[in-house]
């Protein structure tokens, strides 16, 4: 590229990035999905994404290995040129958060287990079950929540 280059939101990305680390995202996954959140249209290259992050390329080569196996990001390739950009899924956000549904239920069902093995704590168990009331209602609830969004934005 050489030179400077200007990467609009780059603070926005970094704290946006610093939050999913924090709910349990790996930091370098976060950081390049954050920095593709405000990518040019065309995309960044992994060594745009590895100058625009002050990494090496081998960290942004592990992480958009990661995003792209959770299905996060895209490859993208275009005729005549050798370096692979990468992008946002359109509809990243979405089948983040609907992916998690099945993990949900798992979840329930271990928060049932505990509930019923733990049957000389009365608190435990109640906290347990609601524990697992709660993610059956994320189960069933996210994936229309995501269709009510889609239907309003038309």
């Amino acid at each position: 590229m050489g030179g400077e280059v200007d990467h609009p939101g780059v603070e926005a990305a970094e704290q946006a990035a610093a939050m999913l680390a924090a709910a349990g995202m790996a930091r370098m996954p976060a950081r390049v999905m954050m920095a593709l959140v405000g990518s040019p249209d065309e995309g960044y290259t992994a060594a745009e994404l590895a100058e625009r992050l002050g990494v090496s390329a081998a960290a942004v080569s592990g992480a958009v290995r990661y995003l792209i196996s959770m299905r996060l990001i895209q490859r993208l390739s275009r005729p005549g040129d050798r370096r692979d950009r990468y992008d946002l899924v359109d509809d990243a956000w979405a089948g983040m958060v609907t992916s998690n549904a099945p993990l949900y239920a798992a979840l329930a069902t271990q928060m049932d287990r505990i509930a019923e093995e733990n049957t000389d704590a009365p608190l435990s168990v109640a906290r347990a079950r609601e524990v697992a009331d709660f993610l059956r209602y994320l189960t069933e609830r996210m994936p229309g929540l995501v269709d009510e969004w889609r239907t309003q934005r038309g």
